[in-house]
Order: C-alpha cells, then structure tokens, then sequence
C-alpha cells in the first residue's frame, strides 16, 4: 500500500468517526470476518442484504451459521410472501449485515436499490448496522459515488441478477451518453434496480452504524 493510498484510507476512516460511524481497518477477509464475529452475539438475530462482498469475504458463512438466528431470504423454494416477511422481520433484528456501493472520503455511504430492502435497513430498525467494503469502493466524494454505481455498480449487478437492463449490455447506465447526468437519470425498464438513491452522513445514533474497511478489492 503506497502513502497516499494509506492516507487516503486514514482520512475516510477519520471522517466516518466524525459523522458517528465506527470504522474498523482489516487487511484480509479472514480479519473482516474475525471483526464481524466480534462485533456479534451467539443466539443474535441477524439478517444481510444481497451482497457479493459478503460471499467473497467468508462473512455470509460466518452469519449463516449455527451460532446465530439467521433470517433467510435466499432459502430454496420460497415464496415471493416469505421473501418478504424475511425483510419486515429485518427490521427488529439485533444487526443487519450489508456491504455498500461506495463509501467518501468525506466518511459518507452512498447506495443505491431497487426492492430498497437493503437500504430501508441500513437507515432504521435493526439495532446494528455492519458494513463491510473492500478499499476499491473508495471515492473522492458523492460525485463519484454516483459515478461508480453507473459504471461499476449497477451493470454487473443487472448481469448478476439475469436483469434485461441496457446497462447489462453496454456496461454503464443509459445517463452517461449526457455531458452531465443526474444521479436519478437512467432507463426506464421495469428491470431497472436504480431506484432509491441514499446518503448516510452525519448519524443520529451514534456508532449504530460500523464500517469494516478491507485491504481487497472486493464487490461491485
């Protein structure tokens, strides 16, 4: 890791304890996981957003397993009726585990959904909220957060997810092809997962909110 790389992770960790979010630095996976394993309860209620992050770090095995009261929304053969009691359930769990689209250097979240399940959580009801993000989410401020959903977020998901989307084909959002698009702007498909769009900055319940910042590139 170069100094100014080293700086700039110092600097988003600094600003993310100045907007009352605890931040967290692990060189690997296996450290993300021992931090989150911290952070938890045996018998904790804890439910996740979709999230790649989680599967590559080991963190989706890690609260999938016996030890906690995990709320399962992937379980095989569910209904669209279960899937969402699963996400009114979320709300009243002890901690929600997550990864986001992009996090500032000024210790700001950005992210991005469609259900907005995963958002809806991050912002109230579970009683934690645990971030967990690779250092290649790092952004100079919310102008490129926006950006990297357009670009580096949103088309693999669509890919992942099986989504007829434009931006599935060409690899960035329809809003590009403009000298200045709006954050919002984008296809109007009923595939669309762009959404609800939210920042979490400066937070009212302090250190409700943790983020683990990884040494890996990981996620969209």
């Amino acid at each position: 890791m170069t100094d100014a790389f080293q700086a700039r992770i110092e600097k988003t960790m600094q600003n993310l304890r100045r907007n009352r979010m605890e931040a967290y630095f692990c060189e690997t996976s296996a450290e993300a996981c021992a931090q989150v394993r911290a952070l938890l309860q045996k018998g904790d209620v804890v439910s996740c957003g979709g999230s790649v992050t989680l599967r590559q770090t080991g963190v989706y095995d890690l609260i999938s397993s016996a030890d906690y009261n995990f709320l399962d929304r992937s379980r095989p053969g569910m209904t669209r009726e279960e899937v969402e009691e699963v996400y009114r359930k979320t709300f009243m769990a002890d901690a929600f585990v997550t990864s986001t689209n992009a996090v500032t250097e000024n210790g700001e979240l950005y992210n991005v959904d469609g259900n907005s399940n995963r958002v809806a959580a991050i912002l109230y009801g579970p009683k934690s909220v645990i971030v967990v993000c690779g250092v290649n989410k790092i952004v100079a401020n919310l102008d490129e957060a926006v950006r990297r959903v357009k670009t580096k977020a949103a088309p693999p998901n669509t890919v992942r997810l099986n989504l007829e989307t434009p931006c599935s084909k060409t690899g960035e959002c329809v809003s590009l092809r403009k000298e200045q698009p709006e954050m919002c702007e984008g296809c109007h498909g009923d595939a669309r997962i762009c959404c609800n769009y939210v920042v979490c900055a400066q937070q009212r319940h302090v250190n409700r909110i943790k983020v683990i910042l990884v040494n890996e590139e990981l996620g969209y």
